[in-house]
């Protein structure tokens, strides 16, 4: 019997090994020792940090000296404490690339080093390596808009090893944030998996780019009453039997990609919605499967650093 599809892999940027322990991060004695013997990931204002191995290793620096106010840690590996640090430096910027569909995202140092973002190198990294740059990224880019205390302006200061903030003045105590955003496949519902999946481009997309679709978790709302909601708006159709697949971190700045399949029915008129969507089309199992393997010339799928493309490969090998 067919069974219902699942996404083909744990979504890259979801892969952790470190060990996050939470008391650790206000205990004085253990936070100078981790960082005595540490290891420190640079995260410059793009984004990016250094690698090695052709992108597929990250390459972190030796800590020196007293541990800085600054520096967040991102977990225990060994003994060995990870920590994060933001690169203030100008890198000099590579040449984008014409398909790129995040702008540009390489860059290296003075001395030749190469620096590339988390969505072009999260695929390629090892497990540990994944995990790390994605808290990296997510705790460096909280703490550059969490400067002041959203209560009375006042300039905060960091606590708990970069993982909360506190306002001298009222006392205010903020930590991480991080915005649901739901992602969902939908399909046309023949058999048990569907015949054809729907799938949509942003006018912003490069040429032939094209994803499931998603939208942001607003007040009081549901996941589920989410995409729905998103669904129809966006390309103004009704979906039923909604089923979670799995999440994904997507720290850009500080989101959580929720997954979901859905169905709906594969003759319906698709209305795409104005200055969201430039077009919306089903596309058969089999366009898919081809378009996994090869670029086809009308559709180029997400990237394999993605969510999206996890849970389209997921539907596309299942029967």
């Amino acid at each position: 019997m067919t069974e219902p599809f699942q996404l083909a892999e744990v979504p890259r940027l979801s892969r952790s090994t470190v060990d996050r322990d939470e008391p650790v991060r206000t205990d004085p004695d253990r936070l100078a020792k981790l960082w005595e013997t540490g290891l420190v990931i640079l995260v410059d204002r793009k984004g990016r940090t250094p690698v090695r191995a052709g992108a597929t290793e990250l390459a972190p620096r030796p800590t020196t000296g007293e541990l800085p106010p600054d520096a967040a840690l991102l977990g225990e590996a060994d003994g060995v404490g990870y920590w994060a640090v933001r690169f203030e430096e100008e890198l000099q910027e590579g040449v984008p690339s014409p398909d790129s569909a995040w702008g540009l995202w390489s860059g290296a140092s003075k001395d030749g080093e190469e620096w590339h973002d988390l969505r072009t190198t999260g695929a390629l990294l090892s497990d540990t390596a994944a995990g790390l740059f994605t808290t990296a990224v997510a705790l460096v880019s909280w703490h550059a808009r969490a400067k002041f205390c959203a209560n009375c302006g006042t300039a905060v200061e960091r606590r708990n090893a970069g993982w909360a903030t506190h306002c001298p003045h009222c006392g205010r105590e903020e930590y991480p944030r991080t915005d649901p955003a739901v992602i969902c496949l939908v399909h046309d519902g023949v058999g048990v998996n569907g015949s054809h999946v729907l799938l949509a481009r942003q006018p912003i997309w490069p040429p032939a780019r094209y994803s499931v679709l998603a939208g942001f978790v607003e007040a009081g709302e549901s996941l589920e009453a989410c995409v729905a909601r998103e669904i129809a708006e966006e390309v103004g159709v009704a979906v039923s039997d909604i089923r979670y697949l799995g999440s994904q971190p997507w720290p850009f700045p500080r989101s959580i990609m929720v997954g979901f399949t859905a169905v709906t029915d594969g003759t319906a008129p698709l209305h795409p919605a104005d200055g969201e969507i430039e077009e919306a089309r089903w596309v058969s199992r089999a366009t898919v499967r081809e378009a996994l393997v090869t670029e086809l010339p009308d559709l180029k799928l997400p990237g394999p650093t993605s969510i999206a493309y996890q849970m389209i490969k997921g539907w596309a090998l299942a029967d």
